[in-house]
């Protein structure tokens, strides 16, 4: 059965990119949000099986997002990505709940691994 995925990413370009790659290998995105708050909201009414998050957006930013879904839905999948390998944020984000973390710019392969480790 494919998987739902929604993706949130502020940049319209990564959104594509991000879906092109899971759609190509098999998996159906349930929408996208190009913020945090947008994410929250999609996420309470698509219930996707797995939530891919930037971390930098403007309204309020993917930690935020994450900690609220999480909030919603303990059982939440969130894998985050972000172009600053910050190492603060790596830690926030799985402290927070995330099951991984791609950075930027990411390769298909590595999204992949990601996403097939966290909902097969």
């Amino acid at each position: 059965m494919a998987k739902n995925i929604l993706i949130c990413d502020d940049a319209a370009f990564m959104r594509m990119m991000i879906k092109d790659i899971l759609t190509k290998n098999g998996y159906t995105v349930a929408g996208e949000a190009e913020n945090g708050a947008k994410a929250v909201e999609k996420y309470t009414e698509l219930k996707p099986d797995l939530v891919l998050m930037d971390i930098t957006m403007p309204e309020m930013d993917g930690i935020q997002a994450l900690k609220k879904i999480r909030e919603l839905d303990p059982k939440a999948s969130v894998i985050m990505c972000s172009a600053m390998g910050q190492q603060a944020m790596v830690i926030e984000s799985i402290q927070s709940g995330a099951k991984d973390f791609i950075v930027k710019p990411f390769q298909a392969d590595r999204v992949l691994e990601a996403v097939r480790k966290v909902v097969g």
